[in-house]
């Protein structure tokens, strides 16, 4: 009865590894904090990492401790538990352009064509490349505060539409929705 438990517990850890290992994290600030106390100061740190699997889904966390390894790793627990799932056209980039913004921070995210690349600043390149998106120009207005950056671009890609949303949404067919955007057939655009 021991082994099946403790065969079990390996297979449970086993498993969690190969969850963990299909996802990609990437730090994007660490922010040294002093608490003063009466001996001086008490030094702590910060840390917001981005997680995701390079296929659709991303999530970003925070985590606070007294070593940096450690608010690393309650980051990227954080990350994983926060996971969204994001439409990407062809696998590669957005399906239309869109705003986001958190407190003072804007960011504008467009759609490119194949080959343009991740044209971002720091935090968004971080969001998009563990996204999984290889096409996209980015722009940030306002706050360049990293937390600001980040909570700005995942609102904007909450706020994205996928073509089968939208044609649910209408209640017309993907495919003529699609064919709009190519410009495609007059006749369907006439129905």
């Amino acid at each position: 009865m021991a082994a099946e438990r403790e065969r079990g517990g390996r297979e449970r850890s086993r498993e969690r590894e190969e969850r963990d290992s299909e996802f990609v994290d990437k730090l994007v600030h660490i922010n040294r904090v002093a608490k003063v106390v009466k001996g001086g100061k008490r030094f702590g740190f910060a840390a917001l990492v981005v997680v995701g699997d390079q296929k659709g889904r991303v999530g970003f966390g925070h985590g606070k401790a007294r070593e940096v390894p450690e608010a690393i790793r309650k980051a990227t627990e954080s990350a994983k538990r926060n996971l969204t799932r994001v439409a990407l056209r062809e696998g590669r980039t957005l399906h239309h352009d869109i705003a986001g913004r958190h407190g003072a921070g804007r960011v504008y995210l467009r759609a490119a064509p194949a080959g343009t690349g991740i044209i971002a600043g720091g935090p968004m390149r971080a969001v998009f490349e563990t996204l999984g998106i290889a096409d996209v120009v980015a722009k940030s207005v306002g706050s360049s505060n990293p937390y600001n950056m980040v909570r700005a671009t995942f609102d904007a890609l909450k706020h994205l539409d996928s073509p089968r949303s939208v044609a649910a949404r209408r209640n017309i067919k993907v495919s003529t929705l699609q064919a709009r955007r190519v410009g495609g057939d007059a006749e369907v655009v006439a129905e």
